[in-house]
C-alpha cells in the first residue's frame, strides 16, 4: 500500500488578481458612460449593480465616486468584460450597444438586458461567457 506524503504549505494566491480601488472607481466611470450607451434608466442600472441605491447612483453618475465593495467590484469588471466583448465582435459601435435590446436564440428569444436584469452576478457572467465564446476568448 503506497504511503501518504506531507505536502509543503503554500501562501494563498487568489485565481484572479484584486481588483484595486483605482481600477474599480475607473469601471465605475465607464459604466456610467456605457450604461448612457446602452439608453438604461436609472432603475436597471441599479439593478446591475447590484441594488445600488439612487441616491448613490446619482453620486455616481455626477462624478462622485466612493468605496466600492469586493461584489459591486465583480460586477463592475464583468459589464467592463461585456462592454470589451461587444466592441471587439461588432466593428460598429452603435451595433454593438445596441446588441443587448435585441432577441437573441441563445436565450431564449429573449433580450441579453432581460438575462442581466435578473439581477444575480451570475447572470452577468453568463452573458460576458456566450459573448466570450463568441468572440474566441
Amino acid at each position: 500500500m503506497p504511503q501518504l506524503q506531507l505536502i509543503e504549505k503554500t501562501a494563498y494566491q487568489p485565481a484572479a488578481p484584486e481588483i484595486t480601488d483605482e481600477e474599480s472607481v475607473a469601471m465605475a466611470r465607464a459604466v456610467v458612460n456605457l450604461f448612457a450607451k446602452w439608453d438604461l434608466t436609472d432603475a436597471q442600472a441599479s439593478v446591475l449593480l447590484g441594488g445600488l441605491s439612487p441616491r448613490t447612483w446619482a453620486r455616481w453618475k455626477a462624478g462622485s465616486i466612493g468605496r466600492i465593495p469586493r461584489d459591486l467590484k465583480a460586477r463592475l469588471s464583468n459589464l467592463m468584460g461585456i462592454h470589451k466583448a461587444l466592441r471587439i465582435i461588432f466593428t460598429e459601435a452603435e451595433r454593438g450597444y445596441g446588441w443587448i435590446k435585441r432577441p437573441n436564440e441563445t436565450f431564449g428569444g429573449a433580450l441579453a438586458l432581460d438575462v442581466l436584469l435578473a439581477g444575480e452576478l451570475t447572470d452577468i457572467m453568463r452573458v460576458r461567457r456566450y459573448l466570450d465564446d463568441i468572440r474566441g476568448g
